[in-house]
């Protein structure tokens, strides 16, 4: 059984930083890729972000690219998103997720990936 749970989310100001984190329960975690999506109101769940196993492959979103880093420590079974220069539009909840394809490279599909978190709000305001 693999459990994500998400913290750090909440309400910062236009222009400011956040740091997600993600912990994952199981021993396997350093085997899978893990992702990061959100989801607005009345929109469909999007990928933000991906990182391999090893953590030297990574893949983002136009939206967010240069503006966050996702990175992970597989010795706390902890991936993160650090999100600079925050929009009003980047206001939803947030996501991990993992990929236990093992495939070897990345995937922003919502539907490639096998575990999800709970998720944790990030508001914007301006």
């Amino acid at each position: 059984q693999v459990q994500l749970v998400e913290s750090g989310g909440g309400l910062v100001q236009v222009g400011g930083s956040l740091r997600l984190s993600c912990a994952v329960s199981g021993r396997t975690f350093s085997s899978y890729a893990m992702g990061w999506f959100r989801q607005a109101p009345g929109m469909e769940r999007e990928f933000v972000a991906a990182i391999n196993w090893s953590g030297d492959s990574l893949y983002y979103a136009k939206s967010v690219k240069g503006r966050f880093t996702i990175s992970r420590d597989n010795a706390k079974n902890t991936v993160y998103l650090q999100m600079n220069s925050l929009k009003p539009e980047d206001t939803a909840v947030y996501y991990c997720a993992a990929d236990g394809s093992r495939l070897g490279y990345l995937r922003p599909g919502r539907h490639d990936y096998d575990y999800w978190g709970q998720g944790t709000q990030v508001t914007v305001s301006s």
